[in-house]
């Protein structure tokens, strides 16, 4: 887009607060931003102040917009939507947390639910920062409106209510409980709540609370006033109290944050503090954004990415303010105490942050000296940050399973970890290209919710390797891959092989990976190899504890018949009659 047709674009959108998009010509997402009046935001890119922006907006072809109630939620969506699809031209925390959202699907029957991936025909309301708060809300609109929230699979063809209607969560429309209009009425009043009309559901909550409190049903009164409390600050009506002493001993819980900024990378040390001591030490790296004050300019790209479904301190404790002051903002009303001390106890924790972010700048960084050892194969890696790793398991063709495990920055991310059983066969090629193959497909096609990677590797040699590499040109999907080979500890690429010293740190992060995929695949393959039926079920005086502990002990079945009396004797719960029985059954 040149500048006028930016600026013909700009006169389209609307005066009011949101988030925009540039795409591309294949409407990939190049850049997420948000605005308080969407128009002059916009406008502004017509003229952009640096050589990067003017080439995000050189390769975009259209401008996408989102408009929200409230600054906040602009500030809140813009975070999701980076993490969602880690736009090129945007400063970026590599992690897939994102802020929850409600959404009303547009069934005839609409289906209440949390969500961080909407349905582009519902309606949708949102993103929150508490999401047991939303949880609470949700729980309190369904119990006093009766929308439903099960499946389409579960919603249709029902001959009697579930037990969600039993227990006075949904007015059960799919047996025609309720009829369409009233059912409709009572989703127009959910509407109503969302839209910031508290008292549709405060109301009759109070009223129950009172009535509870009358009939001395106190336990269910105070569990009313919870709710009560959660659905009056569910629009900003109330927040909760963070204690402050004047020297900050009193909040519970404290984050600080430091900055370091080397030319485009800045590191952030996070250092977490309850009642007084430290508990916790972490850092991030991310690009430097184009601003005349990088450190604010980071913090304001940082704090709002981090904190998506991450449990916000009592206090937030940072070298300078962020550059958005809406981040500040945002802090504030939900009850964190942000400062910047000067002296004292808390400058020293910031100083403290400051030296842990600067140590990582000056120091060792293992994905940094990846991509830079592979930079011969793959010129266009960057920084290493996402790797998942991918091991196959089995035992001579049966209870074949893979594992998908995550590494960011350097460390096991476990809520990524994937699991799959794969077709029975003693192929650890064809295991290897089915896996891959599978996480390659749920990627292409919007299924896995998990950010890309910015490495493969696979548990093997240029076997597996090749296999890997055929799935993923058979789908279409554009990462990088590498073996790592067990015994040689060779680094294999698609043209040659390395051979790094076994000191090196990016060579132990390549073995972290493949050790812990490994593992995680051996733990999946025992779990289903003592799940499957054998012929150890037709033997007479072994059950299935007994059957796993043969299992456990000799691997398979063929070891166990190959085991002597003695041996089969060893194994707890088998006696003499019952290894008898064994050697002449199989």
């Amino acid at each position: 887009m040149d500048g006028t047709a930016v600026r013909t674009r700009a006169g389209d959108l609307p005066r009011e607060p949101g988030v925009y998009q540039f795409l591309s010509d294949d409407d990939v997402v190049l850049y997420v931003g948000k605005a308080v009046e969407l128009r002059d935001r916009v406008r502004s890119y017509a003229d952009p102040r640096s050589a990067r922006i003017r080439r995000m907006v050189d390769r975009a072809t259209t401008v996408d917009y989102a408009v929200t109630d409230t600054e906040t939620q602009a500030l809140l969506l813009e975070a999701n939507l980076i993490k969602r699809h880690q736009p090129r031209y945007n400063v970026r925390l590599k992690d897939d947390k994102s802020y929850p959202l409600v959404q009303l699907t547009d069934h005839e029957f609409p289906r209440i639910e949390i969500t961080r991936d909407p349905n582009e025909a519902a309606t949708v309301y949102g993103p929150y920062t508490d999401k047991g708060r939303v949880e609470v809300v949700v729980k309190a609109l369904r119990e006093t409106y009766g929308v439903r929230g099960c499946s389409d699979h579960k919603f249709s063809n029902r001959e009697r209510p579930c037990l969600d209607y039993d227990i006075g969560l949904c007015t059960a429309p799919c047996t025609g409980e309720i009829g369409e209009a009233g059912y409709l009425a009572d989703v127009e009043s959910v509407e109503r709540f969302f839209e910031g009309e508290t008292g549709v559901l405060a109301d009759p909550l109070r009223r129950e609370m009172e009535a509870a409190s009358q009939d001395q049903q106190f336990e269910r009164a105070a569990n009313l006033r919870d709710r009560l409390a959660a659905v009056e600050a569910f629009h900003g009506g109330a927040s909760a109290a963070v204690s402050d002493s004047g020297g900050g001993g009193g909040e519970r819980a404290v984050d600080v944050l430091g900055v370091a900024v080397e030319g485009e990378r800045a590191t952030v040390a996070r250092l977490r503090s309850e009642r007084g001591q430290l508990v916790d030490r972490e850092r991030h790296t991310m690009d430097v954004p184009d601003t005349d004050e990088p450190v604010a300019g980071v913090l304001s790209a940082f704090v709002p990415q981090y904190y998506a479904e991450r449990e916000l301190p009592d206090a937030l404790l940072l070298p300078e303010r962020p550059e958005d002051g809406e981040v500040t903002t945002w802090l504030e009303r939900e009850g964190v105490a942000v400062r910047v001390p000067g002296a004292g106890r808390e400058a020293t924790l910031v100083d403290l942050a400051l030296k842990n972010a600067r140590r990582a700048v000056g120091g060792r960084d293992e994905g940094s000296d990846l991509a830079d050892a592979l930079s011969v194969t793959f010129p266009d890696l960057g920084r290493v940050e996402r790797i998942e790793g991918f091991d196959v398991s089995h035992a001579q063709g049966k209870a074949v399973v893979g594992s998908n495990v995550v590494f960011v920055g350097g460390s096991p991310e476990k809520g990524d970890y994937r699991r799959k059983k794969l077709t029975e066969r003693n192929d650890d090629y064809a295991n290897m290209r089915e896996l891959v193959g599978w996480r390659a497909i749920r990627a292409i096609e919007g299924r896995d919710d998990r950010p890309d990677p910015d490495l493969l590797l696979v548990d093997g040699g240029e076997g597996q390797l090749e296999a890997a590499r055929d799935a993923l040109d058979e789908v279409g999907w554009d990462v990088p891959a590498i073996g790592l080979a067990k015994r040689e500890e060779r680094v294999i690429t698609h043209d040659g092989g390395f051979d790094w010293p076994s000191d090196a740190p990016h060579l132990h992060l390549l073995q972290r990976v493949r050790d812990e995929a490994h593992r995680f695949a051996v733990q999946y393959h025992q779990q289903v190899r003592d799940e499957v039926r054998t012929v150890l079920d037709d033997v007479s005086g072994i059950g299935p504890e007994t059957r796993r502990r043969l299992l456990r002990r000799f691997g398979s079945v063929e070891n166990v018949r190959a085991a002597s009396v003695e041996d089969l004797t060893s194994v707890t719960g088998v006696g003499a009659k019952t290894a008898e029985t064994l050697k002449r059954r199989l």
